[in-house]
């Protein structure tokens, strides 16, 4: 019988189409079938997921959890607490794995098998302008706290692995986030004042498929900024101290990276659009601060 080496824990929320396409991507890897397991957790979405998953159990073990709706932070930790790898790697529904995933995943463990691995991310909009705005913010977030893994502090949970154990020695995801916002940046955050190693392995892809629009970019900004409330105040709980901001030359060096890195001619509405992003970040981490402040006097 095959060990199984990985656990691939997927949280899902009422898009059965994508979860079908990144199963499919799934069943490609040429990493060994038998040596991964999928976990697929329904948030409590109203969507009946058993005719999706179903017709995969001929080409992977694969399983499907149902919780009632708690957000992606505790659906991950559901999944991982059922998973019986030795490492366990998060993805999302909406993002189809290359077929070297898990297998560019499993050589750098064989270098650093204690390690917090994270993998690139491709839009696969490209011609959707906010989505190629939201995926530069990713990528500038990666290049300003070292892939090269000197730093590294930031990986998105869309596209990382570790071992099981100590996944669990950590506690996990944060459960208090209550939406898909700023939990796995806690959560990075925290692995590394644990003293846990981590390292970039860019041969780790997986392809981004979702579709933005004006308000869809505004209102996703809009709920990192509140994300980015809850990372402060665990941070806050953990270790104590006062609210810091990045430095001024974190803003202005993402402004720019379009301009560095963009296609000619789309760049400055790249950037344009990096500007907006901030104004709704920033929007959103006073309201739930607001909210929170309302909540503690009892308004």
């Amino acid at each position: 019988m095959t060990r199984v080496e990985f656990s691939v824990v997927i949280p899902t929320y009422n898009r059965p189409g994508q979860l079908r396409t990144c199963l499919v991507a799934l069943a490609e890897q040429t990493f060994p079938s038998g040596g991964f397991e999928v976990i697929v957790v329904d948030d409590g979405g109203s969507v009946q997921l058993d005719s999706i998953v179903h017709p995969f159990r001929d080409q992977l073990k694969v399983h499907l959890l149902r919780q009632v709706n708690a957000g992606p932070a505790t659906a991950r930790n559901r999944g991982a607490a059922s998973a019986s790898g030795i490492y366990v790697a998060f993805t999302d529904d909406d993002c189809l794995p290359d077929v070297h995933w898990l297998e560019s995943f499993d050589r750098k463990f064989t270098e650093v098998p204690r390690c917090l691995l994270g993998g690139s991310t491709v839009n696969t909009r490209t011609d959707n302008h906010f989505a190629e705005a939201s995926q530069h913010l990713i990528a500038y977030l990666y290049h300003y706290y070292g892939s090269d893994g000197s730093r590294t502090a930031f990986f998105a949970s869309n596209n990382m692995a570790m071992p099981l154990d100590v996944f669990h020695e950590i506690g996990g995801f944060d459960t208090s986030f209550p939406f898909a916002a700023g939990e796995d940046r806690e959560f990075c955050d925290r692995w590394h004042a644990e003293g846990q190693p981590s390292a970039y392995v860019r041969d780790a892809v997986v392809y981004h498929e979702h579709d933005l629009d004006f308000s869809g970019f505004v209102r996703q900004h809009f709920t990192y900024g509140r994300g980015a409330y809850h990372f402060h105040q665990a941070r806050r709980r953990r270790e104590g101290g006062s609210f810091t901001v990045e430095p001024p030359s974190f803003y202005t060096g993402l402004v720019g990276y379009p301009l560095n890195v963009g296609r000619k001619g789309r760049a400055w509405l790249q950037s344009g659009l990096l500007v907006l992003s901030q104004i709704a970040n920033a929007s959103g981490f006073f309201w739930e601060r607001f909210r929170a402040a309302r909540s503690r006097h009892g308004g």
